[in-house]
């Protein structure tokens, strides 16, 4: 069984990660959905939350699961025997970050792959950071997330409003 790894701060999930998870969902007979908890990056979700919308999003997905973590991706790999890392990209700077990355992780752990998935053309301009800026000044944001995380983005800028 080949097992890929999609890992991720999924702040806040997006229809792009969900074409990954889509695409690598025919492709592979596991996908993790790795949620990665940095103490050190600010997120806007909690990790519950993130768990918990991508959850939802994924549930159809009779093979792809959810796990939230605090390490090194390749220890995840190590840990669950994962072979297989995925990378969505939308840009040549994406590549470039990327590349960087699957170099370090090459030596972490040599048995662990990093194979980079572009996205489609109508999701390049979808930004988590560019998805939470027009959220936070009550925009559109319909076509950059599905609708349960649009309705927590709203829910959370109305929170901070207060």
């Amino acid at each position: 069984m080949t097992t890929a790894v999609f890992p991720g701060s999924f702040d806040p999930p997006t229809y792009g990660h969900l074409n990954i998870i889509e695409r690598a969902s025919r492709l592979f007979d596991k996908i993790d959905v790795l949620i990665s908890v940095n103490p050190d990056k600010k997120c806007l979700f909690t990790e519950k939350e993130r768990f918990n919308m991508i959850s939802e999003l994924t549930k159809n997905y009779k093979n792809v699961t959810v796990h939230c973590w605090n390490k090194l991706v390749v220890d995840y790999c190590k840990q669950t025997g994962a072979k297989v890392l995925l990378r969505g990209i939308r840009n040549s700077m994406d590549f470039s970050y990327e590349f960087d990355l699957s170099l370090l992780n090459k030596s972490l752990d040599s048995d662990v792959e990093t194979l980079f998935v572009p996205t489609e053309q109508k999701f390049f301009l979808i930004r988590s950071s560019s998805i939470k800026e027009v959220a936070r000044y009550n925009g559109d944001v319909s076509a950059m997330v599905p609708p349960v995380v649009a309705e927590e983005l709203r829910k959370k800028y109305c929170q901070k409003a207060d």
